[in-house]
């Protein structure tokens, strides 16, 4: 494994349930944490949600004003078009709700072979529209899709989720996503509902597609599961809840070395609703500025260099655990 480097920042502060932090952790295993080549460029168009979930690492909801304005996308799609990446990743919040978001997309999709859209389908349910827009573009949708329980589902993400879910899936489905030989994919990702860690992704994806195949006819490309970042609104209720030192626990024993260098934040660089730069969404949402310095999108001639170190903080842990968050 090549060296990966590392930088501890004041919001790295040590965890009261690891005996070390991650920074800690990384140099025990003769590890380093820095930039690879960077691929990926991550927006994040905002904290505008329909949803106000127990589990959201950005504590999105219907109350947060902060959206991507004109500018800055004209800002983000210009650097786009300097660097050339291979993915552009759009994500919020819900990024239907953000206005100009159609267009948004229409000027992105000429500029990286792979275009992505993460949704919560509730959204999406509310601009049906840009489904449309979505399968013009060729656009990869990324969906939310918690368990196919419908209480599970509806606990962490609100009364009515399910079926809405259920109903958009179908839509989807009937524009060609998901649907083989249509190269429309639409990628599901699975979220555990409470203080745990998620089942194995190869036998959660059998048994998922498995279950809305049989129940609802519904297909999708692939599923993710991931580990419950605890930043945001999911490590206020760990605490207020009494869980946060074990969950953190939990995170730290399933520490795997081998994650690190597959790590997206090698790869990839976020860009926030003001157009300031990032590691990734996770350290966007802790505020901790891409390699320790605040710049904007605006002042970057090209992609992050190669070498950069990467501030951590505990909440690395959740992207280490067990197959880890690549």
């Amino acid at each position: 494994m090549e060296a990966l480097s590392l930088r501890r920042t004041p919001a790295d502060g040590p965890s009261p349930a690891a005996p070390e932090s991650f920074a800690e952790n990384l140099a025990s295993h003769g590890l380093e944490l820095v930039r690879a080549e960077t691929a990926i460029l991550q927006v994040n168009v905002g904290l505008l949600c329909n949803q106000r979930c127990r589990h959201c690492h950005l504590a999105a909801g219907p109350e947060r004003a902060e959206v991507m304005s004109a500018a800055t996308m004209d800002a983000v799609a210009a650097y786009a078009k300097r660097c050339r990446f291979a993915v552009i990743d759009v994500t919020g919040g819900a990024p239907e709700l953000v206005p100009g978001l159609a267009g948004f997309l229409e000027r992105l999709a000429p500029l990286a072979p792979r275009l992505m859209l993460r949704s919560n389908l509730t959204a999406l349910a509310e601009r049906e529209h840009l489904i449309e827009v979505f399968s013009r573009l060729r656009v990869t949708v990324v969906a939310s899709f918690p368990a196919t329980n419908r209480g599970q589902t509806d606990a962490q993400r609100g009364d009515g989720v399910f079926e809405t879910t259920l109903a958009m899936l179908r839509r989807l489905n009937e524009a060609g996503y998901g649907r083989e030989g249509s190269g429309l994919e639409l990628d599901l990702v699975s979220n555990p509902t409470g203080a745990f860690l998620p089942p194995g992704q190869a036998q959660a994806e059998e048994r998922i597609r498995r279950e809305l195949a049989r129940k609802w006819d519904i297909a999708f490309s692939r599923l993710y599961t991931f580990a419950n970042m605890p930043v945001g609104r999911f490590r206020a209720w760990l605490k207020a809840s009494g869980n946060l030192d074990g969950y953190l626990e939990k995170l730290a024993g399933a520490f795997n070395p081998c994650t690190v260098e597959g790590l997206m934040c090698r790869t990839l660089v976020s860009v926030d609703w003001e157009g300031y730069l990032h590691d990734c969404d996770f350290n966007l949402a802790r505020g901790l500025a891409l390699g320790g310095k605040r710049r904007h999108v605006s002042q970057m001639d090209g992609p992050p260099i190669p070498g950069t170190p990467i501030p951590t903080g505990d909440h690395c842990y959740a992207c280490t655990a067990g197959a880890g968050f690549t």
